[in-house]
């Protein structure tokens, strides 16, 4: 398995903020990679800089040998951006919704079709396909926008707390759809404030706070070395 992903000495100021300070890691091919931590704590940030929508004050990111800096439009071609509050067009019909976003992607109206066919079997919304988004609740909302995120098949997948807001049956589909993507070779870079959650998500974790890193590894090593029964615990340890 590949490397992806590599960031190294990220950092991002708004004026005299420095949101970001530093920050580096990995993400393997087929590898769900989570940046976890606070609100406030960078996460958001790094993935607006890796979606190539932030410019990186100092730092480099690579993916699949693209510099981001240098070569923006092929790093572009090969990811697809989640954000945790992201909509979609309100009065449009579901199934038309992603008829129009594949038209931004696809090089011929047969892989439009591709695209569309793939988003549905995604979202698995089944009728309601054929309903305006506006009668959606937030959980059929936001599996269909995890099928307009996944049905290029990009490389690199970037979701912003994808289950946020989302009730218990909602958000395990979510994390379901996510890993069987991640099975099947696409890369997952993730953020959340949950916990719990990405501890059963999650390949490996990164914990973040106040824009740096304090620590990484996979969920049951990092429970390991700090001797902590969840990842919640696992940060509070590594604040100390």
């Amino acid at each position: 398995m590949g490397m992806m992903l590599k960031a190294e000495g990220l950092r991002k100021s708004y004026g005299a903020v420095e949101a970001v300070k530093g920050i580096d890691f990995t993400v393997d091919e087929g590898e769900i990679f989570a940046l976890i931590g606070p609100n406030g704590a960078g996460k958001t940030t790094t993935l607006r800089i890796v979606a190539t929508l932030l410019t990186a004050t100092a730092g480099t990111v690579t993916l699949l040998g693209h510099d981001l800096r240098k070569n923006p439009e092929k790093f572009r071609e090969n990811i697809s951006y989640l954000p945790e509050e992201a909509g979609a067009y309100r009065n449009l019909k579901g199934r038309d919704y992603l008829k129009f976003m594949a038209n931004f992607y696809a090089a011929t109206p047969a892989d439009a079709a591709g695209f569309v066919r793939r988003a549905e079997d995604i979202a698995g919304l089944g009728d309601r396909l054929t309903s305006k988004v506006g009668t959606y609740s937030k959980g059929m909302v936001r599996k269909l926008l995890l099928g307009r995120a996944l049905m290029t098949r990009p490389a690199l997948a970037i979701l912003d707390e994808p289950t946020s807001g989302l009730d218990v049956i909602n958000s395990l589909e979510v994390r379901e759809i996510i890993k069987r993507f991640a099975k099947e070779g696409i890369s997952v870079l993730l953020s959340s404030h949950n916990m719990l959650e990405i501890e059963f998500l999650s390949d490996r974790v990164a914990l973040i706070d106040k824009g740096r890193v304090l620590d990484s590894g996979t969920p049951a090593g990092l429970k390991e070395k700090y001797r902590a029964p969840n990842l919640e615990n696992v940060f509070r340890s590594a604040l100390r």
